[in-house]
């Protein structure tokens, strides 16, 4: 007992090495047993390392860069998607614009623009090769970096990548933890994201940009904090020209700006500051789409990013019951209706708590964009699973931590990736979402509101 209270964090970090090293090198994604196993482990592993050691806070940021660095040399072995990523940024190096192009075409037509361009497409998928990219400029521009450092290898474009979301974590760490100070709240609140193992397989591993955009969108949220609006408003366009997603938090900015004021002059400076906040933003965002601007673009853009309502189906919550309800009296193509009116219900949902709910406070806000994000996740069609990191950081400065909860279940998702071809399984499916809802639930309703949340009584 005394050798484990002096080296346990030694030991746990050893075990958990170990453990990442087998999934970095040695995971076949087809073989569910073994990554639950494996994730069930390092879940556990991880629990007690914080635990016995949450209060020392450079052990516990050491052992996050250090499990991170793990993947370091690893082609990712549990997404196909980066060999995508490789091709855009090698295109926009040779001269193309990716939004405008087809990898497919140029493979059937046996023009080899790019260099490895047949293993990239082989790679990526035909699926994924017969789609305009959806990345946005800055998530481009990360491709771009990986092509102009290593033009010519597949490795070399993945461990340069993978040194930009190292990176943008370590930026989660230091903002984040400056943010939690600012807030009053526990510092090492921040390892629930920082030393989570599905943010560092999913994103780490497996090359997810959602890193890029969180660091721009807690900087963005910290210099908020700080009433440095006009910086905000630009930190959180670049959030949005690398992932999509946080488009849906502007609404929520309005109380935040517009507060109760004594007079009428202060009333109009509010609303003038909110104006230029929202403009400051969409004026970033096109000026950083302009360089890819074209009569096509916008054409080849929104139909590809509406392939996610019209299309696509994976790991979906009340989609799919309503999808069985539907099947009742219609019996097909389901996806074509209800793909259209989740995403009006979430700007229902998200006007709601815009106006009904009081959003005045940071962490006021930040709850406010958890539950609107939430909303969205709960209806749309596809909810992969690296979608919960933004639910994951978010949640960091607020009293709920369902989205810790999911974060361990969404590995059950990956059981349909066991099947050939691949089908999921909607059991597990179920399995998953009872955690998920019935875990909030109990926050919601029947948890006492004085109760203090530490991750040792998730588990």
């Amino acid at each position: 007992m005394y050798f484990w209270k002096k080296n346990n964090a030694i030991l746990l970090t050893f075990i958990s090495s170990i453990l990442y090293f087998l999934v970095a090198f040695f995971l076949d994604r087809t073989n569910f047993l073994q990554l639950f196993f494996l994730w069930c482990a390092l879940f556990s592993s991880t629990y007690f390392l914080w635990k016995k050691n949450q209060h020392n806070f450079p052990l516990l940021v050491g052992v996050s860069i250090l499990f991170r660095l793990i993947f370091l040399f690893a082609i990712p072995n549990l997404s196909q998607d980066f060999y995508r990523f490789i091709w855009d940024g090698r295109m926009i190096l040779e001269g193309f614009n990716p939004y405008l192009s087809l990898p497919k075409i140029f493979i059937e037509q046996q023009k080899y623009p790019i260099n490895e361009a047949i293993s990239l497409y082989k790679g990526m998928g035909e699926m994924n090769g017969s789609h305009y990219t959806n990345y946005p400029p800055i998530n481009q521009l990360c491709f771009l970096i990986a092509a102009i450092l290593a033009n010519k290898s597949i490795l070399g474009s993945v461990i340069v990548m993978r040194i930009i979301i190292i990176s943008a974590d370590i930026g989660i760490l230091y903002f984040g933890k400056k943010l939690l100070e600012k807030l009053n709240l526990p510092i090492h609140n921040i390892f629930l994201y920082t030393l989570n193992p599905f943010i560092i397989i999913e994103m780490t591993g497996n090359l997810h940009f959602e890193p890029v955009m969180l660091f721009f969108l807690i900087l963005s949220l910290y210099q908020l904090q700080q009433k440095k609006w006009i910086s905000a408003g630009l930190l959180l366009a670049y959030s949005v020209t690398v992932k999509l997603i946080p488009l849906l938090f502007l609404p929520l900015f309005f109380q935040w700006f517009i507060k109760k004021e004594k007079t009428e002059i202060s009333s109009i400076i509010k609303i003038t500051k909110l104006i230029c906040f929202y403009g400051i933003i969409l004026v970033s965002i096109i000026v950083l789409f302009l360089p890819f601007y074209s009569p096509l673009f916008i054409s080849n853009y929104s139909n590809s990013v509406g392939l996610w309502f019209r299309n696509f189906e994976f790991n979906g919550s009340f989609y799919y019951i309503a999808r069985e309800i539907g099947y009742l009296f219609r019996g097909y193509n389901e996806i074509a209706i209800i793909g259209k009116i989740g995403p009006l219900l979430t700007i229902l949902f998200l006007i709601g708590i815009t106006f009904f709910r009081r959003n005045k406070s940071m962490i006021e806000l930040i709850t406010a964009m958890l539950f609107g994000l939430s909303f969205y996740y709960f209806t749309t069609t596809t909810m992969h699973p690296w979608y919960i990191a933004t639910l994951l950081i978010l949640s960091v400065f607020t009293k709920y931590r369902f989205p810790l909860i999911w974060s361990i279940v969404i590995i059950l998702s990956y059981q349909a990736y066991s099947n050939e071809p691949w089908k999921e399984n909607l059991w597990f499916v179920s399995l998953e979402y009872l955690f998920v809802y019935g875990y909030l639930i109990w926050e919601l309703f029947i948890k006492k509101p004085t109760q203090k949340i530490e991750w040792e009584k998730l588990l």
